[in-house]
């Protein structure tokens, strides 16, 4: 597979800049692909260094990680398998809950997922939860056993995952982990090509006035055109959520309905299920009194960017202009780089 001049003509037919470093991150995704998948006949009879099963692909917001591991997950014909990380943890943490035998819960939930995948991928990965932190190095250490391969975007370094997070001790094995099973590659470029590509962001309306709500109630009304208002609920193990303004898939919400009450990723995921478009009402600036709501719309765009659903948000604040609590200001870039694009009017 010539995957340099297969990436070189994606580029061109969808207009996308080219360069040299995302070309060498194409050289070496080719390399981790030819040593883990394409073996020589010899290999079984030479002792050779233990293979990488890992690739682990990081970068600062919008150079293009995304771009080039889901070009390079599309190209390969393997049996894989690409989810957002909070997605496959609850996969994970329902399987261990129905297994009867606890003690063996990660051996079988990975031997059920080797059956159907060759390899993995996680989009922007990164750690929150001190749960997820606690179990990821007895899961990952059979998932590599099972030689299932993984590949990673991440804008935080392998070191520096879950940095300052509770019984982070606890996590260091899973670091160990990583670092000896992934090729580690950064991607730098000076640009962010979300922000500077979407700069009409005809539905992100700042500030909030007479104008604003014109726009944004105009908008809702095209969209919703031959739609009816309904109220749908949702029922996520056993609690139920109320879509109060749902339009056959057109959704309207106040910030506070999202992200100031108790809703964590499982509640966001089947809230995006449900949705075509996500109208969002009076963001916030964040600072240290709102942190905990910073963190579940951090989680809650993440899952919309997974699943492709544009948006049109009102805020006091202009995007470039929202600050963030400290302990959140480099998740924080990823979600505003995501915003632009999807509040922009070409992001349909």
């Amino acid at each position: 597979m010539n995957l340099k001049k297969i990436f070189l003509k994606f580029c061109e037919d969808n207009h996308y800049e080219i360069n040299q470093s995302q070309l060498e991150v194409i050289q070496n995704l080719k390399k981790y692909y030819s040593i883990n998948f394409h073996k020589n006949f010899f290999d079984k009879f030479f002792k050779k260094k233990e293979v990488k099963l890992g690739f682990y692909l990081v970068g600062d917001v919008g150079v293009g990680k995304t771009m080039i591991l889901n070009f390079f997950y599309d190209e390969i014909e393997n049996k894989k398998l690409r989810l957002h990380f909070n997605e496959f943890m609850i996969r994970f943490h329902n399987s261990i809950f129905k297994n009867k035998d606890k003690e063996k819960g990660i051996d079988n939930f990975v031997k059920d997922l080797s059956r159907n995948t060759e390899i993995l991928y996680f989009d922007e990965f990164q750690v929150t939860n001190i749960v997820d932190a606690m179990i990821l190095g007895r899961l990952f250490k059979k998932i590599f056993e099972e030689k299932i391969k993984v590949i990673f975007s991440s804008n935080i370094k392998i070191d520096d995952l879950y940095k300052d997070g509770l019984q982070r001790d606890q996590f260091i094995p899973f670091i160990k982990i990583l670092k000896n099973k992934c090729f580690e590659k950064e991607l730098f470029i000076n640009e962010d090509y979300r922000s500077s590509r979407n700069k009409n962001l005809e539905r992100y309306l700042s500030p909030i006035n007479n104008s604003a709500n014109f726009m944004f109630n105009k908008y809702l009304r095209v969209i919703t055109k031959d739609k009816k208002k309904t109220t749908k609920v949702l029922e996520v193990k056993g609690r139920k959520i109320s879509l109060e303004n749902f339009f056959d898939g057109v959704v309207r919400f106040n910030f506070d309905e999202l992200c100031n009450r108790n809703l964590g990723s499982e509640d966001y995921i089947e809230i995006a299920n449900a949705s075509d478009f996500i109208f969002l009402e009076n963001l916030p600036d964040f600072n240290e009194n709102n942190s905990n709501q910073q963190q579940r719309f951090i989680s809650l765009i993440d899952i919309i960017y997974e699943k492709k659903i544009p948006m049109m948000i009102t805020s006091e604040i202009k995007l470039n202009l929202i600050k963030s609590s400290k302990n959140l200001i480099e998740p924080f870039k990823r979600t505003i780089s995501r915003l632009y694009e999807l509040t922009s009017i070409n992001y349909n």
